[in-house]
Parts: structure tokens; sequence; C-alpha cells
């Protein structure tokens, strides 16, 4: 396992569309797990492979809760309901955040790690997270959904 160089804004490859994931391969299997300690690394929430410069449909989520990191192969939104105001930051825009509105909430339909299809419920955290992931793999990233006069740069710790 390794971690990944996160690719930064300005970065062309954050607005290209990613690819299908034909096969789940040894290959991938690797990406995740790289995504997965890249991901902690940084204490994000969430990543999509193409912020490792990876043009893939994967994303890992991590809530930092009991059930551990979720890995999304191929996530599709097929479901949204209601809306949310959220504060929003990316690992791919350091030390920027800002206010979003995003789906309250989700269902996903994806294949897990080991290919199987799964659909899943996803509410607030969660659901945002979702969301922001899969837009990268759309080639948006979250400032061009942030309400205007919302953005503040916060210095980072040292």
């Amino acid at each position: 396992m390794a971690i990944r160089n996160i690719r930064l804004e300005g970065d062309e490859i954050l607005k290209k569309r990613s690819r299908e994931v034909e096969v789940i391969d040894e290959k991938i299997q690797i990406l995740i797990e790289d995504m997965i300690e890249t991901l902690h690394q940084y204490n994000g929430v969430g990543l999509a492979a193409v912020q490792v410069g990876i043009l893939k449909r994967v994303i890992v989520i991590d809530l930092y809760d009991d059930k551990g990191p979720i890995v999304m192969i191929n996530p599709t939104i097929i479901k949204t309901k209601g809306e949310q105001k959220v504060d929003e930051g990316c690992l791919s825009f350091p030390n920027q955040f800002a206010k979003v509105i995003r789906p309250e909430e989700v269902v996903v339909e994806y294949l897990t790690k080991e290919g199987k299809k799964t659909k899943q419920k996803a509410k607030e955290l969660l659901a945002q997270a979702i969301c922001h992931e899969v837009d990268h793999l759309n080639g948006i990233v979250f400032m061009e959904k942030i309400i205007p006069g919302t953005l503040e740069y916060v210095e980072p710790q040292k």
C-alpha cells in the first residue's frame, strides 16, 4: 500500500470524466487500498480515484464510525430526496471551505470491491460525501457548486 499524490486545484485531470471499471482486478484492488490509506493520511471523508490521477469510477468514503471505509465502484445515484445546506471542503482544494446545497438523502447503486452489485440508501453526511465524490467522477468540483459569498480560507494547523 502507498500514499498517493493528491491532484490539486488547477490540475486539468480534475475536470475529466472518469471511465467505468470493466474488471475488478488486482490493479483496482491496489488502487482501492492506496486510496483508503491516502484518505486516512489526509484525514479526509471521501476520495475519488481521479483525485489521485486515475480516471476510473472508484470512490472511497470513511465517516470514521464503526463501519469502516466504504468502497464504491461505478457508483450511480439513482434517487435523491430533500436538500441540505452544508459546509464542504475537498482534499484537492486544501484549506478552502464553503457552503453548498446537496440532497439530504440519496440512493446509490454500485459494485463492492468484491464485484457485488449493491444498492444503498444514504442520509446527511454520507449522502453529501457520495454526491461530492460522484461529482468528481463526472469532472465536477465542489467550487462549481458553492453558494456565492461563502468561500473561506482556513490557515493550516502547524
